[in-house]
C-alpha cells in the first residue's frame, strides 16, 4: 500500500482519530524512511581539487533506522515534526478541545503557523492561556485592508494593542484558543498569512521599508518577496488548519517556481509535499535580509543570510553579495553560545539569487546540529566548519563557483523618519513608535488616517511605520492628525529614541528573565538626565537596545550600549556596536541591578564627553579604550561630576530655588535639574500644541 501525506490524504486522516493515533506511533517513521530511500541516493563530489570539497555530501530528511545507519540523537522537537504529519497533528485535535491551552508537541508545531502559547506571568495561580499570533509581511509590505482587518482583530480579540516587530511583521497578543480560527481565517482572507512567522524554517525576510521608486530598492523588494516565496511551505498544513484546505493565495512568478522545483543539483525531495523541507524542515528558525549598497536599516549582518543588490554606474542592478552566518541567539555564562556577525560567501549574478539561496538552506538543513536546540542555527555550522568549507558544500549544491564579494561603500542606519518623496509624485512618512507598541490614542488615529486617505503602510526594521503614496495636498492634514496622537516629527523625539529598541519581555514572554518594553521609558529618561549632567548636548544620541533574556530579539549585541536581561531587575551590560550597526559588542559587566545603571553608564558618558576623538561614537570610544580601562574608570568614579557644584547656574538663578525644586524632584525620585528640564520641555510642548491647534 502506498501513502501519500498530501492534502487529502490529510483529510481523512484528520476526519479519523483511529488512523491518526496509528500513523503517529506506526506509520511515520516507516513512510518518512521511504520518502528518504525514494529520493535520491547519489553521492556526489565537488569538482574542486581541495580535500574540503571533495567532501561527500548525502541528504537526509530524517533519522533513518538502525539496520540502514546509526540513528543519532535528536531533540524532542525533531520528534515532534517527524510524527505531525508534515505539522498537522496533534495540532489539528488539540485545538478543537475545551482546554484553554495545548499539549507540549502542539505547542511547538503551532509555532510553524505563525503563533506562541503564553500565559500572563503577572498573575499568580491559575494560568491564564492566550496566543501570540505573529504576520508574515516581506519588506514590512502591508496593504490598506490588511491593516484594517489587523486593528480590529487587536480590538475584538487581542489585548487592544498592535505590536511592530524588529522583522517587519504584527505581533498581535491575547488571542484565546477558542478563537484562534477565527482569527487566523480573517487574517488569510485578508491576503495576509502568519505562515512561518515562527518555527523551524525560513522566518519573515526583511528589505528596506522605504517606498522608493528607484531601481535598486524595487529590484531588493521584489528579490525578497521572491525568496520568501520560494521557502514556503508547500504540503497545505497551514490552510488545512485555519481554512479548511481553502489556499488563499497569489500567483507565484514562474522564476520562483522554476527555482524551487529544480533538482539538477540533488536539493530537494522528490514527490514530497515539502520539495524543500521534507518531513523536519530546518534544525531551527532561519532569517534573510535583502538591501541595497549603503542602506543597514536592516541590521544585515545579523541575519543567517544576507543579501545586497550590486548595480552598476547608471543605477542598474547587475547582481548580488551574499553574506551568511549571522544570529544573535545566545545562553548566559555558556561560552560556547555566542552572537556572530555574518561574513562574506560570494557575489552572484541577479539571475541565480535563488539558487544561491536555496543551496545555503539545504547545506543548513543537511549539517546543522538536530540534537541540541541551542547549538542548531546555522552560524554554529559555520563556526564549527570555517567559511571555506561551507562555501565549499554550497557550491555543490548551487553548481558553480561563488565569484569573491565586490567591493561595497560604508553602510549607514536609516530610519526613514518624516517625509519624503517617493520618485512618483508622491510623499511617504516614517513615524516613530516606542517599543512598536501601537496603542490608545495613537492607535486610533493611524487608523483614521489610513482608512480616510486609503494608504498602504510599511513597518520598519527598528519597529516604526511608514505610510505610503500620499498625495502632496493630504501632507498638511495629516501632519495635523498625527501630531494629536502623539506621532511627532523627528525634530521633536528624543534623539535617545529614534534608535532605541525592546523586545516585549514580561508579562507574556515565557522565556523573559526581566523587563525590557514596560522598562525602557524609565531607563531612557535616566540615560537623558546622565547626559545632562556630564554635559552631552541634546542632539547627542547613542543606539540603546534592551532584551530581557539573551535571546536577543531586539537585537542588543550590535548596540552601541545594550542591556540583557539576566536576572530579576538585573541586565548584563554590552558595549561596543556602532550607530551603522556592523560591529558586534562585547559583553563589559555582568548582573547590574537596575538601580545600579547610573554608577556604571555616568563614568561612561563623562569619559566619552571629554576624552573622544572628533566624530567619534559611544560604540567607537568604548571598543577603543577597551573593557579594563573603562572597568578601571567605573570603578574609580565616586559619584559627583569633578569641577560642578550641586546646582546648575544655567537652570537656577538662586539656591532657595535650587532648594525648593530639589525637595520637590525628592518626592519624585529626580532630582531638581531633572525636574526643572521636564517642567521646561512640558510647558514649551504644551505651547507648541495650543499654536497647532
Amino acid at each position: 500500500m502506498t501513502t501519500s501525506f498530501g492534502a487529502a490524504s490529510a483529510g481523512t486522516i484528520a476526519k479519523d482519530p483511529k488512523l491518526q493515533v496509528a500513523r503517529s506511533f506506526n506509520g511515520l517513521r516507516s513512510v518518512s524512511n521511504s520518502l528518504l530511500l525514494s529520493r535520491r541516493s547519489t553521492v556526489f563530489r565537488s569538482s574542486s581539487s581541495s580535500s574540503s570539497a571533495a567532501s561527500v555530501i548525502k541528504a537526509v530528511s530524517t533519522p533513518v533506522k538502525p539496520e540502514i545507519a546509526p540513528e543519532q540523537k535528536r531533540s524532542k522537537v525533531e520528534i515532534f515534526k517527524e510524527h505531525s504529519n508534515f505539522i498537522r497533528y496533534p495540532l489539528n485535535e488539540e485545538i478543537l478541545t475545551d482546554a484553554p491551552n495545548i499539549n507540549e508537541a502542539a505547542t511547538q508545531l503551532i509555532k510553524f503557523h505563525g503563533s506562541y502559547q503564553q500565559y500572563n506571568r503577572d498573575e499568580r495561580g491559575t494560568k491564564s492561556y492566550s496566543f501570540m499570533l505573529r504576520t508574515k509581511n516581506p519588506c514590512g509590505k502591508v496593504s490598506n485592508k490588511l491593516y484594517l482587518v489587523m486593528d480590529d482583530l487587536a480590538d475584538q480579540f487581542g489585548i487592544g494593542t498592535l505590536r511592530l516587530t524588529t522583522r517587519q511583521t504584527f505581533q498581535l497578543h491575547g488571542v484565546l484558543k477558542k478563537d484562534l480560527k477565527t482569527v487566523m481565517s480573517a487574517i488569510i482572507k485578508s491576503m495576509g498569512s502568519t505562515l512561518g512567522a515562527c518555527g523551524d524554517l525560513n522566518r519573515n525576510v526583511l528589505a528596506p521599508a522605504a517606498p522608493f521608486k528607484r531601481k535598486d530598492y524595487l529590484f531588493a523588494q521584489e528579490t525578497a518577496e521572491n525568496i520568501a516565496a520560494l521557502l514556503t511551505p508547500q504540503s497545505g498544513f497551514y490552510y488545512d488548519m485555519w481554512v479548511d484546505g481553502e489556499k488563499v493565495m497569489s500567483a507565484e512568478p514562474p522564476e520562483v517556481v522554476k527555482a524551487r522545483n529544480d533538482n539538477s543539483h540533488c536539493t530537494n525531495f522528490p514527490d514530497s509535499p515539502e520539495p524543500i523541507y521534507g518531513t523536519q524542515f530546518l534544525p531551527r528558525k532561519f532569517k534573510i535580509a535583502v538591501t541595497v549598497a549603503k542602506d543597514n536599516s536592516v541590521d544585515l549582518f545579523t541575519n543567517d543570510i544576507g543579501v545586497v543588490v550590486v548595480s552598476d554606474a547608471d543605477g542598474e542592478p547587475q547582481g548580488f553579495n551574499i553574506y551568511v552566518g549571522g544570529g544573535m541567539g545566545r545562553t548566559h555564562r555558556l561560552e560556547s553560545t555566542f552572537p556572530l556577525l555574518a561574513e562574506p560567501l560570494g557575489y552572484v549574478p541577479k539571475e541565480d539569487i535563488l539558487y544561491a539561496v536555496k543551496a545555503i538552506v539545504v547545506t543548513q538543513r543537511e549539517n546543522g546540529r538536530r540534537d541540541d536546540r541551542k547549538y542548531s542555527r546555522m552560524k554554529y555550522l559555520i563556526s564549527s566548519w570555517g567559511i571555506e568549507k561551507f562555501r565549499s558544500v554550497v557550491e555543490q549544491y548551487y553548481g558553480k563557483k561563488f565569484e569573491p564579494c565586490h567591493e561595497l561603500p560604508e553602510w549607514n542606519f536609516e530610519s526613514y523618519l518624516g517625509w519624503h518623496q517617493q520618485g512618483d509624485g508622491r510623499l511617504f512618512c516614517g513615524l516613530h513608535v516606542d517599543s512598536g507598541r501601537v496603542k490608545g490614542v495613537m492607535k486610533k488615529i493611524l487608523r483614521e488616517i489610513i482608512e480616510k486617505y486609503h494608504l498602504n503602510v510599511r513597518i520598519t526594521p527598528n519597529q516604526n511605520i511608514i505610510l505610503c503614496d500620499i498625495r502632496q495636498a493630504w501632507k498638511r492634514p495629516i501632519t495635523t492628525a498625527l501630531a494629536q496622537g502623539g506621532l511627532l516629527q523627528p525634530r521633536l523625539i528624543d534623539p535617545l529614541n529614534v534608535t532605541a529598541m525592546a523586545c516585549p519581555a514580561l508579562p507574556l514572554c515565557p522565556l523573559a528573565i526581566t523587563e525590557a518594553e514596560r522598562g525602557i521609558p524609565d531607563i531612557l529618561k535616566r540615560i537623558r538626565a546622565i547626559f545632562e549632567r556630564v554635559g552631552l548636548r541634546y542632539k547627542e544620541s547613542v543606539v540603546i537596545r534592551i532584551t530581557g533574556c539573551p535571546n536577543g530579539c531586539a537585537r542588543p549585541y550590535m548596540a552601541e550600549l545594550g542591556l540583557v536581561g539576566d536576572g530579576p531587575n538585573s541586565y548584563q551590560i554590552w558595549l561596543g556596536g556602532t550607530p551603522n550597526q556592523t560591529v558586534l559588542a562585547k559583553l563589559f559587566k555582568d548582573k547590574v541591578k537596575i538601580q545600579d545603571l547610573e554608577k556604571v553608564l555616568e563614568p561612561l558618558f563623562y569619559h566619552w564627553k571629554r576624552q573622544r576623538l572628533p566624530k567619534e561614537s559611544f560604540g567607537e570610544f568604548t571598543n577603543r579604550l577597551g573593557n579594563e580601562k573603562l572597568l578601571e574608570l567605573v570603578d574609580k568614579w565616586e559619584g559627583v561630576l569633578p569641577g560642578r557644584t550641586t546646582y546648575n547656574l544655567r537652570l537656577f538663578s538662586d539656591k532657595e530655588t535650587f532648594q525648593a525644586m530639589d525637595v520637590l524632584a525628592r518626592t519624585q525620585g529626580k532630582n531638581a535639574h531633572q525636574l526643572a528640564i521636564e517642567v521646561i520641555r512640558n510647558y514649551v510642548a504644551s505651547q507648541q500644541n495650543g499654536k497647532m491647534e
